[in-house]
């Protein structure tokens, strides 16, 4: 029996690349068994894997792709940067019109630094508030999964393998929407912290004025406020999260959606913290951010482009309304089937997160598994949930349908054993100790 592309080039993948992919999250095992394992081509809102199954795309490459893959306006003005040379010996003409564009379109970003990912930008913030303020502790939200590939980050997962301890005790931990988890470590190490970073939103919304709080925290014990708006930016906003939610960061980091997918990131805020990775006389110099693919012209030209089209179709305005149609009918569906206490979305609309339950309506890895791997036998690639401007009704409505069976499914696999409704291997985090286990 002849092997299907995506196990021959499954098998090299992880023959010739640790895990099989260069990022964890795109790897075989955080999806269902019969998820595609190989992707050829992507289009809009679709994804085809290289047997040629086709896909509506929910994944949207990590979110990054918020208006869609290949949009035509997007990749031409690409093109163009790549065929003025797409990189230079000094800074570029794209270079400076990019960073004008991002100082003029968030008012609390002064001066912008570019990179290739968001690990960088993340990290250098990180450093960056280590060198304003001479102090070493790094306090990050507990509940946010991701914010760095780089030690001060990793050393606080339980992958940290390969971390000295003494780097590791550098990084605090407090609990989002707990005001007082970061009261109590701002007493304990006061004087002590650098800086304080999260997200402005995840899979829970602020409540209390909790980012407002923070932010008067923050100044009150001289702690630099980094908002991480990988995800959020380009997506609650134009402005960001930030904006939607009415707080001022001294610094702030982009990526993902920036450029529709183009690998750009950005670490932008106050020009007298910024400025210590500058050329200023007297002052002591700070190893920023220097990379030579940094500011590669290709993708700075797709984020001028990228920001043109989100003013000119609303597209934040999109994002929210198909998020909204999709998530009222993926709750009216679990309604139907008297699952709303198993199966319920959180956070907002524009990016919400959906919760799989087990008989015991606690979060279940299995059976989340199996709504997933249902979906995928309707052509639906549903990891979590990235809507794109190119998601239309018609994507929308096709997918509710989908999750009509899938629904169904998942229903009965909680009245048996939910191991006979498996196809292949169980969902499983990217963020646990060991290989083979959680």
């Amino acid at each position: 029996m002849r092997m299907s592309k995506n196990d021959e080039y499954g098998k090299k993948a992880h023959l010739l690349i640790p895990a099989g992919a260069h990022t964890y999250s795109r790897t075989d095992e955080v999806f269902p068994g019969n998820a595609p394992r190989i992707i050829e081509k992507s289009k809009g809102v679709h994804t085809w894997d290289v047997d040629g199954n086709e896909y509506i795309d929910y994944g949207m490459a990590c979110r990054s792709v918020t208006v869609g893959y290949d949009y035509e306006r997007i990749s031409e003005a690409a093109i163009r940067q790549i065929h003025n040379g797409n990189t230079a010996t000094k800074a570029s003409k794209i270079e400076v019109e990019a960073a004008e564009k991002m100082c003029g379109l968030f008012p609390w970003v002064d001066m912008v630094k570019f990179a290739k990912n968001g690990s960088t930008v993340t990290s250098a913030a990180t450093k960056l508030a280590r060198a304003y303020t001479g102090k070493k502790y790094i306090a990050r939200c507990k509940e946010h999964s991701f914010f760095s590939y780089d030690d001060w980050f990793i050393g606080s997962t339980v992958m940290d393998a390969g971390i000295p301890q003494e780097i590791s005790r550098l990084t605090l931990q407090f609990s989002f929407n707990d005001i007082d988890s970061v009261k109590s470590l701002f007493e304990k190490y006061n004087g002590e912290i650098a800086a304080l970073i999260m997200e402005p939103c995840d899979a829970e919304e602020p409540a209390n004025n909790f980012l407002q709080e923070v932010r008067k925290l923050c100044t009150e014990y001289g702690v630099v406020y980094i908002l991480d708006e990988m995800i959020t930016g380009f997506r609650w906003d134009l402005q960001g999260a930030c904006k939607y939610y009415g707080v001022e960061p001294d610094l702030v980091t982009f990526g993902k959606g920036m450029a529709n997918g183009f690998s750009v990131a950005a670490l932008g805020g106050k020009r007298e913290i910024m400025d210590m990775g500058g050329l200023t006389p007297g002052k002591e110099r700070v190893f920023l951010i220097s990379t030579t693919h940094g500011a590669e012209m290709s993708s700075l030209g797709a984020l001028v482009e990228t920001i043109d089209v989100y003013r000119e179709l609303n597209v934040t305005g999109h994002i929210w309304d198909m998020g909204t149609r999709l998530v009222e009918g993926l709750k009216e569906i679990a309604r139907e089937y008297f699952l709303e206490d198993y199966f319920y979305i959180e956070g907002a609309n524009c990016s919400p997160n959906f919760v799989v339950c087990g008989r015991d309506q606690t979060p279940s890895l299995e059976h989340r598994t199996v709504f997933c791997q249902e979906l995928l036998k309707e052509g639906i690639l549903l990891p979590y949930i990235a809507i794109a401007y190119e998601h239309t009704e018609k994507e929308i409505d096709i997918t509710l349908e989908a999750a009509r069976r899938a629904m169904k499914i998942y229903g009965d696999s909680l009245n048996g054993d939910v191991r006979q409704f498996l196809s292949g291997n169980v969902i499983k985090p990217v963020f646990r100790k060991y290989n083979d286990g959680e």
